[in-house]
């Protein structure tokens, strides 16, 4: 079980600001993959990959080929702006 995280206009899009999740993914490419297959609202959300980053037990990723082996809590976002 992995818990997912989603914030700003990806928890809009989804509905949900988290929820526990059983996965067979083994990187973060195959957990988007398993999730946009899950439900049209997933899909919408996940459309631009170009405007999505993800956190993997808090540590910021820039590769969704990144392994899911002992994750714990996944967190989706879009980027954030300095200011």
């Amino acid at each position: 079980m992995i818990n997912l995280l989603y914030f700003a206009w990806v928890r809009e899009r989804i509905g949900v600001p988290k929820e526990a999740y059983e996965t067979q993914a083994t990187t973060v490419a195959d957990l988007i993959d398993e999730l946009i297959q899950r439900e049209e609202r997933y899909a919408v959300a996940f459309s631009d990959l170009g405007s999505i980053r993800v956190a993997l037990d808090q540590d910021l990723i820039d590769d969704f080929s990144a392994s899911l082996s002992g994750v714990r809590e996944v967190a989706f976002f879009p980027p954030m702006t300095g200011g």
